[in-house]
């Protein structure tokens, strides 16, 4: 029968010195520098479809070409590979590239990102660049994002450089719509599209009501009205820059459809898409033209403020001058006779005037025609 050793308390900080040094040579692992991780720490989404149905789900992107390889030669029809990622590394997009042969020059942009809205083709693989919008009611500011889409025969990459917006109701909708994601990656594109567009419409309404608000702020002579229309431009401005090269890129779509086998559903999809962004871009351009004219507006008004100001301000100038006169030519009366009474009030024992019997009559009528005639002076020249 085995017998188990009791350990008493003068045993415990020995067997604490024990762990302290197993704890000591064996260290914690250190985290992986995020430019070294594999592909699949940034993948968000990874799926292998067969006729518009999830049939697997690999583990690696490097079991993506098998499971590609081994749906085919089941069914003897082409399945389709969908990876969504999100943030990844120079390193972890070119791994995405060796495995799916993507161009070097496609891949340098995907890097890159800060691509304005455009399609190009290499080889046998697309690779669009659409730029997302979102508008921020807290902020009253619209947010940019950038997705990144590349095509093969197979397989379609989406790749996001923000957070914002996620890509997930995009592959909802797919997966419920069987039969339009068993059209291949051009419906996977099309969605894409789509849900960029659609996200277009918030904008459009919140940058419509800041300039309502705008023009409301110029007619209350708001002082930081300036500020706000050219910040409101700038955004406008930018909203700008990711519509109407989207229309170009859905143009060059158009103009492919019979090159490349597009379906008349998707025909018809994509028209409606390159609709809708056609409805956002002249509404853009209206948003230019009457923040301009507000501009302008609000130039005007100042100008006019500052005219009113100035006027008031003559006006008030001129009435304090009218004053001024006015107490000058008072002050140069009542100086007169202060002036031959102070000459006649000196006390000196000599003076011409100090025997004189008419002298002090002479000295008031003295005073009274320097004074009419002092009025009548001011009064021609309209200081009274």
């Amino acid at each position: 029968m085995p017998t188990w050793k009791r350990w008493g308390n003068d045993d415990i900080p020995e067997v604490l010195r024990s762990l302290g040094t197993r704890s000591a040579q064996q260290p914690e692992p250190a985290e992986t520098p995020a430019a070294t991780r594999p592909v699949d720490s940034s993948v968000v989404e990874r799926a292998v479809y067969l006729e518009g149905h999830r049939v697997d789900r690999p583990e690696t992107i490097g079991e993506v070409r098998d499971c590609l390889a081994l749906h085919e030669t089941e069914a003897g029809r082409a399945p389709m590979a969908w990876i969504g990622v999100h943030g990844a590394s120079e390193d972890q997009i070119h791994e995405l590239a060796a495995t799916f042969n993507l161009h070097p020059l496609a891949v340098e942009d995907a890097i890159l990102a800060h691509q304005r809205p455009k399609i190009e083709r290499y080889g046998d693989t697309l690779f669009v660049v659409l730029r997302a919008a979102t508008y921020d009611d807290r902020t009253e500011t619209v947010a940019f994002g950038e997705i990144h889409v590349f095509l093969g025969p197979d397989f379609v990459i989406t790749v996001r450089h923000s957070p914002e917006p996620s890509l997930t109701p995009v592959r909802e909708r797919l997966e419920a719509s069987p039969e339009l994601l068993a059209l291949g990656p051009e419906a996977v594109l099309y969605a894409v599209a789509d849900y960029v567009v659609d996200g277009y419409g918030p904008v459009v309404a919140g940058l419509e009501n800041d300039i309502d608000e705008i023009e409301a702020q110029v007619f209350e002579s708001d002082p930081t009205v300036s500020r706000r229309i050219y910040e409101l431009s700038q955004e406008v401005l930018g909203f700008q820059r990711a519509v109407r090269p989207l229309l170009d890129v859905l143009h060059h779509i158009e103009e492919g459809f019979a090159k490349y086998g597009t379906t008349e559903d998707l025909q018809n999809n994509f028209r409606d898409v390159a609709d809708h962004a056609t409805i956002v871009a002249e509404r853009v351009s209206g948003f230019r033209e009457s923040l301009a004219n507000i501009l302008t507006l609000n130039a005007t008004m100042v100008a006019q403020t500052q005219n009113e100001e100035m006027r008031r301000l003559t006006e008030a100038g001129m009435a304090q001058n009218d004053e001024v006169k006015k107490i000058s030519a008072w002050a140069a009366i009542l100086f007169a006779p202060s002036l031959i009474s102070g000459i006649y009030g000196m006390n000196f024992t000599k003076m011409p005037e100090l025997s004189w019997a008419e002298g002090y009559p002479f000295s008031l009528m003295l005073m009274v025609l320097v004074c009419g005639t002092l009025f009548f002076l001011f009064k021609r020249n309209k200081w009274l």
